[in-house]
């Protein structure tokens, strides 16, 4: 199995897009593209699946919610119920309307910590993390597109420059 990519750099999104269309029509498997902002719709025409980080947020907030009401129900109701404004401090549901501002915010702090972490660990993001990008052209404005190589060198080249691409090269990753 070999090691080899070909790295194309494109200046221009729209030009990038449509390239990914055209070696993708072709049948060729794109490792990586490196941009310097998000490119709409890039996703779709790599063909990659939706993120399901949305049903993990939605597990944080429900987790938030439950150490919320928890929490309360403990510190309000068992651990030392106080009458504070003639409100009940005996029932959780008669206190809960005074408590849906802690649910509300326990839940979104867990959602929003939460989702950062897992985003940072999903990505392989950690403090005093070396770059990965190969170009460093991709962090101001070019683009980068990696087409992993099979004995097909020439074939690959020509539609690669054919799609628009500004520099072509061949790269031997590690």
């Amino acid at each position: 199995m070999s090691n080899k990519v070909i790295q194309a750099i494109y200046n221009d999104d729209d030009v990038l897009l449509h390239a990914v269309k055209k070696v993708k029509a072709a049948h060729h498997h794109i490792e990586e593209i490196y941009t310097p902002f998000p490119v709409h719709g890039l996703d779709k025409a790599m063909g990659l699946a939706p993120t399901r980080l949305a049903i993990c947020s939605f597990i944080y907030g429900c987790c938030g919610l439950t150490v919320a009401v928890l929490m309360m129900n403990y510190m309000m109701i068992v651990d030392w119920p106080q009458n504070i404004g003639g409100k009940p401090s005996f029932s959780f549901i008669d206190n809960m309307p005074t408590f849906i501002p802690i649910m509300f915010e326990l839940t979104v702090f867990f959602a929003a910590h939460l989702m950062v972490v897992t985003f940072y660990l999903r990505s392989r993001l950690w403090p005093f993390k070396q770059a990965e990008n190969p170009d460093v052209r991709t962090t101001d404005d070019h683009f980068l597109m990696e087409v992993a190589l099979h004995n097909n060198e020439d074939e690959l080249t020509s539609l690669l420059n054919e799609s628009g691409a500004i520099e072509v090269k061949i790269f031997e990753k590690h």
